[in-house]
């Protein structure tokens, strides 16, 4: 047996749903989702009916939904409905970065996906779009706590496409741009020259390139696999709509009283997230989770049909049908 074999047939290797392997084997869209957001990032039972709305989105712009979660220590490509049930309804669900991937296959262990995890299980699985709400990024006084979000240095080395609204307003956006681009990242402002702000339509920091449509994004990543090289992500910037995004001078009210809480109380490290994001959404009458959710579907909706162009190029190319799986 070659040893490509023998580490397909390891009981830690992903194991792909029916669905999304034929996809795959013929060359139909298919777009990862992530299921942080609903193990972690929404109240029961709106969890679920958000992870079925987002699946059913995927669906109707044509493409096959692989929402990835580890269950019992197996990562799963693609869950069917009593798994999606599971993944929302659990409360012992845990929450699965890359590094926690392989403690949790060797424990036998569940949890839903982040933003790493799921790039990573996506790409190695040879899918090559990937939708979310935001990245993670680098936090607020780096240079006192060096804290930077694990998501920068696995999309560095992970070859998938990821759509997302920018990253977390919370985070410092200008130091994470510049991160990206030490990195190698390439990120394309979609229908827009300045990167989106998550909550907001616009973070006021310029990118470099626009693209306008699906297919310029397939373009760009037909080019990424000519060139070769390293396999960095492409990161596709989609602002949440001008109706849908929050009221700016209300974001930076309260992000500012949150931020000024932070540190009258000494709150630090990972603490500093979940705090500032349970503060926006208190001190926005839940209107900062409306636009989040509102990101995430115009996310979800425009990496299908990315996800569609991709595969309509796929016959001109027969060497990009592999894709390009983290670490290849």
């Amino acid at each position: 047996m070659s040893s490509n074999a023998s580490h397909r047939a390891h009981p830690c290797a992903p194991a792909l749903s029916p669905e999304v392997r034929a996809a795959l084997a013929t060359h139909h869209p298919v777009v990862a989702l992530e299921s942080t957001i609903i193990a972690h990032g929404l109240p029961r039972p709106r969890n679920l009916r958000v992870a079925e709305e987002l699946e059913g989105l995927v669906r109707s712009a044509g493409a096959v939904p692989a929402t990835i979660a580890v269950l019992d220590g197996r990562a799963h490509i693609g869950l069917d409905k009593a798994q999606l049930e599971r993944v929302a309804t659990d409360p012992g669900m845990r929450k699965l970065g890359h590094r926690d991937l392989a403690p949790a296959m060797a424990t036998g262990a569940s949890g839903a996906t982040t933003v790493s995890a799921t790039a990573f299980l996506a790409a190695r699985a040879g899918l090559r779009v990937f939708a979310t709400g935001g990245l993670g990024g680098v936090h607020r006084e780096w240079t006192r706590t060096q804290d930077e979000s694990a998501d920068l240095r696995l999309l560095a080395r992970t070859g998938i496409t990821v759509v997302c609204a920018g990253v977390k307003s919370i985070l410092d956006v200008p130091a994470t741009l510049q991160r990206l681009e030490t990195l190698g990242v390439t990120v394309l402002g979609y229908g827009t020259g300045l990167f989106p702000g998550f909550y907001l339509t616009s973070s006021g920091e310029p990118v470099d390139w626009t693209v306008r449509t699906p297919e310029e994004v397939a373009d760009v990543m037909r080019a990424q696999d000519v060139l070769g090289g390293p396999g960095g992500a492409l990161v596709v910037a989609n602002p949440v709509p001008m109706a849908d995004q929050l009221d700016p001078a209300l974001h930076d009210r309260v992000l500012a009283q949150a931020l000024a809480e932070c540190r009258e109380r000494g709150i630090v490290g990972q603490a500093i997230t979940p705090f500032l994001l349970d503060r926006l959404m208190r001190g926005t009458g839940g209107a900062s989770l409306e636009a989040n959710l509102a990101a995430v579907r115009a996310n979800v909706s425009l990496a299908a049909r990315i996800s569609g162009a991709w595969a309509a190029r796929l016959p001109e190319d027969p060497a990009s049908q592999t894709g390009r799986a983290a670490g290849q």
